[in-house]
């Protein structure tokens, strides 16, 4: 996985990890399948639920995580009952052929998951498919709407997953400590490449250059380099056309008026000449009228805003067209409840990073990021099943319901 797409190998591992833990739990849920009895209101006549499995099932999911994020979909779709045509990303398609290996070796019988590999319309095929029941989807926003809208003409199950423009929030009361290890950890990691990454920092007045300068000590300290090679903590983005991207909106950032604390230019020198190396880059200063800080960038790049109170730091946080995740650094109580109640998120950290969802909870977001449905935990198996309703009627007569009852 490393050597596909490049983050360190302390990474990958926790993404195999997870997708260990998913198999786990997925197993354990398909005893908690539970339907619902209830009580008719005609005599002898009972009323039942159930679930039932969808069908066939296309997973198309990108390349960042490349068998975690599969894994959510994956894994709970065949302990429901269904089959999967998986499409991986072109851009890391060979752990999606690893873990099609994996499954046939636990003794998933032939022809229950599949995966097809494939460049340009692929995607497409398997989405515009009448013997597929339904779309599981992981990318970006502009492809998950035109799936959603194919879905809809289609009556078809969408499940969409798409893009992030996640906040912490930093108050004059947090630790400051764990929130610049939090910040590092939620813009750098995976260089940024996650729906999750902590691409905004939003940080109170009243301690705004203090925090800034701390953490442009911190990323000026963290290590480029191959993935592959122990002790380096930030690998290179995707590919060139990512790069040019990233460099990009960095431009347009200062050209509107962004504070650049450090980065902004391409790491060289060394083996990072061998790849699509870019600096952790902090631009301060920014407003929501600002590019960097409305759009997402999928890259080591954090734009930071000033808030001048509580209610203002809330309210940049929400300045924004996707809802996935969001954090808050504070040790007032009061202030964090506030922020679960208020944030307009379908994650919120209280003291810790964007990033770092578990499997065994729900995982999606609102606006621009989701379309309601949420992967992981229990509520998966919303997705992945359908409820059928069953009526016994033992009166050994016609029974008419809200009219011989009436």
């Amino acid at each position: 996985m490393t050597r596909e797409m490049g983050k360190p190998t302390f990474e990958t591992e926790g993404d195999v990890q997870e997708a260990i833990d998913t198999a786990y739990y997925a197993a354990t849920e398909t005893r908690r399948l539970f339907g619902h009895t209830a009580p008719s209101e005609m005599d002898n006549k009972m009323n039942l639920s159930f679930r039932v499995p969808v069908g066939v099932c296309g997973i198309i999911t990108a390349w960042n995580f490349p068998v975690a994020v599969p894994s959510w979909k994956i894994l709970p779709a065949l302990a429901a009952g269904n089959t999967v045509v998986y499409k991986p990303s072109k851009d890391a398609p060979h752990s999606g052929i690893i873990f099609a290996e994996i499954l046939e070796e636990a003794g998933i019988p032939p022809g229950v998951f599949n995966v097809v590999l494939g460049k340009g319309s692929m995607g497409n095929m398997i989405v515009e498919h009448p013997d597929v029941n339904l779309i599981g989807f992981t990318g970006s926003t502009n492809i998950g709407f035109q799936i959603g809208e194919i879905c809809g003409r289609t009556n078809k199950i969408c499940s969409l997953e798409m893009g992030g423009k996640n906040a912490q929030i930093v108050m004059p009361d947090a630790n400051f400590e764990l929130a610049l290890d939090g910040v590092l950890w939620g813009a750098f990691g995976t260089t940024g490449q996650r729906c999750t990454a902590t691409s905004r920092l939003i940080i109170h007045k009243d301690c705004y250059e203090e925090f800034l300068a701390m953490l442009k000590e911190k990323a000026e300290k963290l290590i480029l380099g191959d993935g592959l090679v122990a002790g380096n903590e930030v690998g290179p983005v995707i590919h060139e056309n990512s790069l040019k991207n990233v460099e990009n909106y960095v431009k347009i950032a200062l050209e509107e008026g962004g504070r650049l604390i450090c980065g902004g230019e391409r790491a060289t020198g060394g083996d990072l000449d061998k790849g699509f190396f870019y600096k952790p880059t902090i631009i301060a200063d920014t407003t929501p009228d600002s590019t960097i800080f409305m759009e997402e960038i999928f890259g080591p790049v954090l734009a930071v805003a000033k808030a001048d109170s509580f209610d203002h730091s809330i309210e940049l946080q929400n300045k924004c067209d996707f809802g996935l995740s969001s954090s808050i650094y504070t040790r007032d109580v009061n202030k964090a409840f506030a922020a679960m109640r208020d944030i307009e998120a379908g994650i919120t950290y209280i003291n810790a990073p964007t990033i770092g969802a578990e499997a065994h909870m729900p995982f999606g977001g609102v606006k621009g990021t989701g379309n309601g449905h949420r992967e992981g935990g229990w509520t998966v198996f919303d997705i992945f099943t359908e409820w059928k309703t069953v009526y016994i009627d033992f009166s050994d007569q016609l029974q008419r319901a809200q009219i011989d009852n009436y």
